[in-house]
């Protein structure tokens, strides 16, 4: 199917870390580079230039770019285990949910954390708002794809594995088991999935990495 490049970051990327996922899902073999964001290499800028931004995947010389874009290409490209679903309306629906992660969420739940008065509050409020909706669309199911991970599930990656990380470095807690338990099950499901251990960052690493900012 032709050489695989993908332009990434340091492990501290959830974006890059949803490619690596897709990747690893259908057994594709590719080579992981790690770009300096600060440095941003000819390679990149050739590949993306309108965003400047990882990641990027390179599949026989042309380039990719955007996670969730990303992550639906190898989907189309490679056979394996589906990462979209195969009914029109449920893909539609997946579709908009990672949207929706995108658009409302990861935003909201960053600045929660990092912000502080007035806007850390109103950022707390709007989280909390957009979450409800996950912790609605999750009841009921073990991944947002159902009995397998799925396309909801590597768009909410951030939210599943980075933001109980921040939360714990900034003591913000955003996702506790009162208040979403639904989304509280999925995030225990998701961050002790056998196959997602071997993708996902070190917890370590990550606590180290955001101590540092």
């Amino acid at each position: 199917m032709g050489e695989v490049k993908l332009l990434g970051g340091l492990g501290y990327s959830p974006f890059v870390n949803r490619v690596e996922i897709a990747l690893k899902l259908k057994g594709v073999e590719y080579e992981s580079i790690a770009e300096d964001v600060k440095n941003k290499s000819p390679l990149l800028l050739q590949h993306n230039p309108i965003h400047k931004k990882i990641p990027v995947l390179i599949h026989d010389g042309k380039g990719i770019a955007e996670s969730v874009i990303i992550v639906e290409y190898i989907d189309q490209v490679w056979e394996g285990p589906p990462i979209l679903p195969k009914d029109p309306y449920q893909r539609a629906m997946a579709r908009f949910w990672a949207k929706f992660i995108d658009e409302k969420c990861i935003s909201a739940t960053w600045k929660a954390c990092w912000s502080t008065g007035e806007e850390q509050e109103k950022s707390k409020e709007e989280a909390m708002e957009a979450l409800k909706f996950l912790e609605d669309e999750i009841k009921g199911k073990k991944f947002f794809g159902g009995d397998n991970i799925g396309f909801v599930d590597i768009a909410a990656n951030f939210i599943g594995y980075w933001v109980p990380i921040i939360s714990e470095v900034k003591g913000v807690h955003l996702i506790t088991e009162e208040n979403f338990p639904n989304l509280w099950r999925w995030m225990n499901d998701y961050c002790n999935d056998n196959f997602l251990k071997e993708i996902l960052p070190s917890k370590d690493a990550l606590f180290e990495r955001f101590k540092s900012i």
